[in-house]
């Protein structure tokens, strides 16, 4: 009793230390390594990333790292969305989670952006002709979770962030932490906190930030001159959720998860723009077949003239998964599609294996 109670206090510690991550949209536009905000997920972005108090397996690693402490055997997850489909912007996110022991599991994941190929400019010649370059933006990430008890679910999340184009690079670290709560009669009830992006200012680097000068001084001197870029803050965010299973269908048991409707919700917290209230739904049945959709809201959002970002608000998901040996062992499809204007919304595909 007294162990659970250090962990309740230390739950609800963090919730209270969340209320100093206010919104700030006097700070939109700061903070770099905006690629930490992407939810490369299917089944995540299906429902706006609402499910982070029950998200489970290798996707956690993006709502709350928790989750991952859920994987008791080995996953694998392969995902590629269409990103803000008709900019060419691909991004592919592959990954696993490896039980350890009874309570213990470890993480590997890593999302990849595609940003296509650009023209190469200067000054001599603004309309190009010189070729062309491909941006690369990488997030690395290695997690660590455990389960505390039968209710109280923590883990760690340590990302290596990569951004670069040739000759100038920014190279960073940072930390995730998550808390998940289950309880109720048929363990329905799901709580959850999580920090993310939390680390030290990054800073580009390299000899393209270098150019050649003329300087007269009595005779006329050719210089290299470097520029010198400034530092960039992390999107630091809080994520505080809960989600709540309602089951059907009753049997002897007293309930029958044949048929389950999760209701989903979750306070995005951010350090450099509008908060975020994201909503969600799914519903479950066997296990097999899954359908869902949620709501992203933000100040704003309703409005062309006021909204900050290209997405509308709404999204829906599906997921068909099935075993296919006699371990139980499961494959699944996920897909998931987000509402944007402009563009033609952001397409993501899923394949999940559970060994």
């Amino acid at each position: 009793m007294i162990k659970n109670l250090k962990y309740k206090s230390l739950f609800f510690g963090l919730t209270i230390t969340a209320t100093a991550f206010a919104g700030n949209p006097e700070r939109a536009g700061q903070a770099g390594a905006s690629q930490l905000l992407i939810n490369p997920y299917a089944r995540n972005s299906g429902m706006v990333g609402s499910n982070s108090a029950k998200v489970r397996g290798l996707e956690a690693q993006f709502l709350n790292i928790a989750g991952t402490a859920f994987t008791r055997k080995t996953e694998v997850i392969i995902n590629r969305a269409n990103w803000l489909q008709g900019t060419d912007i691909f991004i592919n996110t592959f990954g696993l989670t490896q039980g350890i022991g009874e309570t213990s599991t470890i993480g590997f994941g890593v999302m990849s952006i595609n940003a296509g190929k650009i023209d190469i400019t200067t000054e001599e010649q603004p309309e190009g002709g010189l070729g062309t370059y491909s941006p690369t933006f990488y997030n690395i990430s290695m997690s660590y979770a455990k389960m505390f008890s039968d209710n109280i679910f923590g883990g760690i999340n340590v990302k290596l962030i990569s951004e670069q184009i040739p000759n100038v690079a920014a190279r960073g670290i940072a930390l995730d932490a998550g808390i998940q709560y289950h309880t109720g009669k048929y363990d329905h009830i799901h709580i959850g906190i999580a920090l993310k992006n939390w680390g030290p200012k990054m800073t580009y680097r390299g000899d393209g930030l270098s150019r050649q000068a003329r300087v007269n001084y009595g005779n006329n001197y050719e210089l290299t001159v470097n520029n010198r870029s400034s530092a960039f803050e992390l999107p630091a965010l809080v994520n505080i959720g809960s989600s709540y299973d309602w089951y059907l269908i009753k049997d002897s048991t007293g309930v029958s998860k044949k048929h389950r409707i999760t209701f989903n919700g979750t306070f995005t917290s951010n350090s450099f723009t509008y908060d975020n209230f994201l909503f969600g739904v799914e519903y479950g049945w066997k296990d097999m077949l899954m359908l869902r959709g949620g709501y992203m809201y933000e100040k704003g959002i309703t409005s062309e003239t006021e909204r900050r970002t290209a997405f509308t608000g709404p999204a829906l998901g599906a997921t068909f998964e099935v075993p296919f040996n006699e371990k139980k062992s499961t494959i699944g499809l996920d897909y998931s599609y987000r509402f944007t204007n402009p563009f033609g919304g952001s397409h993501t595909f899923g394949l999940r294996l559970n060994l």
